[in-house]
């Protein structure tokens, strides 16, 4: 016996399906709109706790070929590591649900997408949001709010509400918008390169561009008028899900009392610190704190529960605290800069004989050694998307890589992480 919500927005019939399948997940449901088929679960280890101080949550999307009736191209036939565009839905997940999560929740949580069936009229992101926020929502985590996704294109004066892939060609921008029916939670947005564009002349391309170009004020009411798009959504989901909430696990949060050491700590020790927060080097700083937590754990008698990593912690929180007065009453950050002062920067421009172009750029303590390579029609990255009936070629690419040994960490280089992958994509965005 399952439970079934039918909804409809922008003439789009949504049907959630919960109870039906994943029984044995915290939360779990099969999403439909159109031919499109999505299975959201959520499940969480409630008698484990991560020692660390920060949110254990897992998002993963996974698309299959079955789910587009394709047969994976290659010669291994088994899909294995997820594409990037997996990679990048499953991060916009998680930035649009983590924020829901109560503070001090320390559970190892995971949330899985799984495309069943993919439709190409269905924006599979804007989907997969509604999908995991429905199965968290009538979980029993401590979560009461419906979190929704919404994608707007424009072309010309008229509005696209979560177009199709073909509509997005033909649009001006693409805006995905994740939020609350109270806040926004995150903001993607890139502009659209049309055909006509691409292969116009440069004077054409000028005129276009200027044409195309989206003033300040046209940009925020779009994101106004998704806020309002967003607030009837969530506020819907919340009322038709309600019934089928299951009862909220009551948590004992464990949160240590730092209140006396914190005091003490501030009283005997301000002025180290803030020569500590003066030094020029984030890793500089770092050292010379966890150094002085040491000297203050090994010379003062604290409670048994007090261990030396709680005073760092208090250190840190009182760091914060001394970094945060400066800059707003004084004006002043970390290093002595003032709020509009950019650190020093030198650009050394290609020190690489070899390479089509390279740049050493440096500000501050800040390093990136950029290389451009160009390459011919055969060089382009060819990629598969569940709706596309044949292989695409992207030929743009960038790609980031951030190694251990750039801010002193003993890490081997592996593979491509997956917040590499985001960050790369926000630096193709930009210079797309």
């Amino acid at each position: 016996m399952s439970d079934i919500v039918e909804l409809e927005f922008y003439n789009k019939k949504e049907i959630f399906e919960f109870e039906s399948v994943a029984r044995q997940a915290n939360g779990a449901v099969l999403y439909k709109i159109g031919d499109c088929v999505l299975l959201a679960t959520v499940v969480c280890e409630f008698d484990v706790e991560v020692e660390e101080d920060f949110m254990p949550l897992t998002v993963q999307y996974i698309e299959k070929s079955y789910a587009a009736a394709k047969i994976p191209g290659g010669f291994v036939k088994r899909e294995g590591k997820p594409s990037d565009y997996e990679t990048l839905t499953a991060r916009i997940i998680d930035r649009s649900l983590r924020p829901l999560f109560p503070k001090k929740f320390l559970h190892p949580t995971v949330i899985t997408v799984m495309v069943l069936s993919a439709d190409e009229k269905v924006d599979l992101q804007v989907a997969s949001l509604k999908a995991a926020s429905a199965a968290l929502y009538v979980s029993d985590l401590p979560i009461d709010r419906s979190v929704s996704g919404i994608r707007i294109g424009k072309r010309g004066d008229e509005l696209l509400i979560n177009p199709s892939a073909s509509e997005l060609d033909s649009s001006e921008i693409d805006l995905y918008i994740a939020g609350t029916k109270d806040d926004l939670l995150m903001i993607e947005m890139r502009a659209i390169a049309t055909e006509e564009i691409i292969e116009s002349t440069v004077e054409d391309f000028i005129k276009i561009h200027k044409m195309n170009d989206i003033e300040e004020e046209k940009l925020i009411e779009l994101i106004k008028k998704a806020q309002e798009y967003l607030a009837i959504e969530n506020e819907t989901y919340e009322k038709s899900f309600s019934l089928f909430k299951k009862e909220k696990k009551v948590l004992n949060i464990k949160d240590k009392d730092y209140s006396k050491i914190k005091e003490f700590i501030k009283e005997n020790f301000s002025n180290e610190i803030k020569n500590i927060i003066s030094q020029l080097a984030k890793k500089e700083r770092n050292t010379e704190l966890k150094e002085l937590a040491s000297k203050i754990f090994e010379e003062n008698k604290f409670d048994e529960e007090i261990s030396k990593e709680d005073v760092l912690k208090v250190l840190e929180e009182i760091k914060r605290e001394f970094i945060r007065s400066s800059i707003i009453n004084d004006g002043i950050r970390a290093d002595g800069r003032g709020p509009k002062d950019i650190r020093e920067i030198e650009i050394k421009i290609n020190i690489l004989p070899s390479a089509h172009s390279s740049c050493l750029f440096t500000r501050g303590q800040t390093q990136a050694l950029v290389v451009a390579t160009i390459g011919n029609s055969k060089d382009a990255q060819m990629y598969d998307t569940l709706t596309s009936k044949s292989p695409l070629l992207e030929n743009f690419m960038v790609h980031y890589n951030f190694h251990g040994f750039s801010v002193g960490e003993a890490k081997p280089v592996l593979g491509v992480s997956r917040r590499e992958l985001g960050h790369g994509n926000l630096a193709k965005r930009a210079l797309e």
